[in-house]
């Protein structure tokens, strides 16, 4: 009876989800700041090119953190069901359906950072291009990723401005953190439709608006795991429902 409390304590799956939470943002840190940001030359191809290939193994290695990433964001999507399904099992549902789409899509489109090495190889086929063209194709690869990233962000957002709805009217988690929850979901929102309605906006608005959307997620993480939730009053919930 004790073994069954402890593998069904929302204790538990709440420290669990702030770990999976943490390893998520710091993998994702990793591969925007420190990988494509580092690599990636805004407006040259061709230095682009060069340092993918010159640093190909770390290239690979931010590709495999990336699908890590988002087997950890499977994993957390349930712990945050769990924890949320007593307050409304409709809407905690439906932020389920967002996530699963926006992971899908980060999957699908983890295949263009992929698709960016193979321009840049030995193959014998490639000499029918000259080294510009295949350079080309490699940004092309760059620049669809982006875009697709930022669509995967549209459903993240619905999910994230869910999630924080559900936490304000928990009661067993702070009303705050379901407020920086929605402002951040309204952020990932206001920053994808730019990239795609005026995308020379874009840049602008990433600037202004990822500040708010990592405070967000980052309290929402921070909570998790060094205080969890309210056990009492979420087991309340539970029995009302």
């Amino acid at each position: 009876m004790a073994d069954r409390t402890v593998e069904t304590s929302p204790q538990l799956y709440a420290r669990f989800g702030g770990v999976l939470y943490l390893v998520i943002i710091v993998l994702g840190l990793f591969g925007e700041v420190f990988v494509r940001d580092r690599l990636i030359v805004s407006g040259d191809a061709a230095a682009t090119a060069a340092n993918i290939r010159a640093m190909e193994s770390l290239w690979r290695f931010h590709i495999a953190a990336e699908v890590f990433l988002l087997i950890c964001a499977v994993v957390l999507l349930l712990i945050l069901f769990v924890l949320l399904r007593p307050v409304s099992r409709d809407l905690a549902l439906l932020a389920v359906f967002f996530n699963l789409v926006s992971i899908g899509l980060e999957a699908a489109i983890t295949m263009h950072l992929i698709e960016t090495l193979f321009p840049l190889g030995s193959a014998a086929y490639l000499k029918a291009f000259g080294s510009e063209q295949l350079y080309a194709m490699s940004s092309l690869s760059l620049k669809s990723h982006s875009y697709g990233f930022g669509m995967s962000l549209i459903f993240f957002g619905c999910f994230c401005v869910i999630v924080g709805r559900l936490i304000f009217k928990s009661d067993y988690l702070p009303k705050a953190v379901g407020i920086l929850m929605q402002i951040t979901g309204f952020c990932y929102l206001a920053n994808s439709f730019t990239q795609l309605l005026a995308p020379s906006l874009a840049n602008q608005v990433f600037l202004v608006i990822m500040g708010p959307a990592f405070v967000g997620e980052a309290t929402l993480c921070l909570w998790l795991l060094l205080k969890g939730v309210d056990v009492e009053k979420w087991e309340e919930k539970v029995g009302a429902v």
